[in-house]
């Protein structure tokens, strides 16, 4: 029997452009990053304000690729910065939009993606999803105690991606993803290493501003001590600080670049603080993954490595070097958000799964207070 042919639109708004694909299936028939002018984008007083424009722009984009979006089947929207929620595809409801136009947890480009879908869709009385945003969180109560009754350890990855690959590589092995142990390194500008435990993600470290390896632009976890004494130093304001932390650390703080690439040239050229730095980063990050399998208590099936450092050869080598002995190493480099969203809202329309209400549970937080 033939199967049946989905067509969906994918949406996946960053800070200067937005990018689109529209997919029959998993098979993409059209994709572009359409780049918005930064004059135009800085015009704007909130990121919300961009909604119009934004979807003005990928309406005409599609018109003028000839792509007749009567016959979509539905649109999906890269998720943004909501409330706590456990993984899966959503419905976009008045809910979402409303946390997603007041920017419940921050404002960012992607708060958008669920809304420009849920317009679109609309208009065609077609459903809207968005699927795996970085909130994220399935941690168990234990991996949120940080040591600090006040702070509580959050869940904040890359989860579209991490929960992507790891459903790739259980079909490879003949699985279900619900019935592996995973561990999942996205390797990007930011780096996050998930427990992923008979489909959750158990235990992570925070990307954005938190603890784990370094990265190309971000610090990671660094001396507690030393921190609090910098920033009572005198020296820097709170701003100056935090980019220290995320903009301007890791790659970029020791050797000024956030290219993976470059840093290779530099070592190929005989610059060893380069190589310093770059194979303290692949220490990093394979002590992350051998303390992610301690989690596990070492029944770990397979390890993956994704993201755009996983397009070095050499860096997943060494990588590998550290942590082979725990599992299989799957390396899968990039992150084709797009496809992501496509196979999130496929599921859903497949039947293969239902698709989520949002909010749609109750996330563990301030947990100590209820101990």
């Amino acid at each position: 029997m033939q199967e049946k042919e989905y067509r969906i639109l994918v949406i996946n708004p960053g800070s200067t452009s937005t990018k689109i694909g529209v997919f029959d299936n998993e098979r993409s028939i059209f994709e572009k990053t359409i780049r918005h002018d930064a004059d135009i984008i800085n015009a704007f007083n909130s990121i919300i304000d961009q909604y119009e424009f934004r979807k003005q722009t990928i309406l005409e984009t599609l018109d003028e690729e000839g792509i007749n979006i009567s016959k979509l089947s539905a649109v999906c929207g890269r998720g943004g910065l909501l409330r706590p929620i456990e993984g899966g595809t959503y419905h976009v409801n008045e809910q979402m939009l409303h946390d997603l136009r007041i920017g419940f947890a921050g404002q960012h480009a992607s708060n958008l993606g669920g809304i420009i879908a849920f317009e679109i869709a609309g208009g065609l009385n077609i459903p809207s999803f968005i699927v795996d945003p970085v909130v994220v969180d399935e941690m168990e109560t234990i991996a949120k105690v940080s040591g600090v009754p006040s702070i509580e350890r959050k869940s904040i990855f890359h989860a579209l991606n991490q929960k992507s690959v790891a459903r790739k590589v259980a079909q490879q092995y003949g699985k279900k993803y619900s019935e592996m142990n995973l561990i999942v390194a996205h390797m990007g500008g930011g780096i996050t290493v998930g427990v992923h435990k008979l489909g959750k993600v158990i235990d992570v470290n925070n990307g954005l501003h938190g603890d784990g390896p370094f990265s190309p632009e971000r610090a990671g976890t660094v001396p507690a001590g030393d921190l609090v004494n910098l920033c009572y130093s005198g020296d820097y304001y709170r701003e100056e600080v935090m980019k220290m932390l995320v903009g301007n650390g890791g790659l970029v703080g020791y050797l000024g670049t956030n290219d993976g690439q470059k840093v290779e040239r530099m070592i190929a050229e005989g610059n060893q603080k380069a190589k310093l730095i770059f194979d303290a980063m692949a220490y990093q990050i394979g002590k992350e993954i051998g303390a992610a399998s301690s989690v596990l208590k070492g029944r770990v099936d397979a390890i993956i490595l994704t993201g755009g450092l996983a397009y070095g050869k050499k860096f997943v080598k060494e990588i590998s070097s550290y942590i082979d002995w725990i599992a299989d190493v799957n390396v899968f480099p990039g992150e084709n958000e797009l496809q992501a969203l496509t196979e999130g809202a496929l599921r859903v329309l497949r039947g293969e799964e239902e698709a989520k209400e949002y909010p749609n549970k109750k996330v563990n937080s301030k947990i100590y207070n209820q101990i």
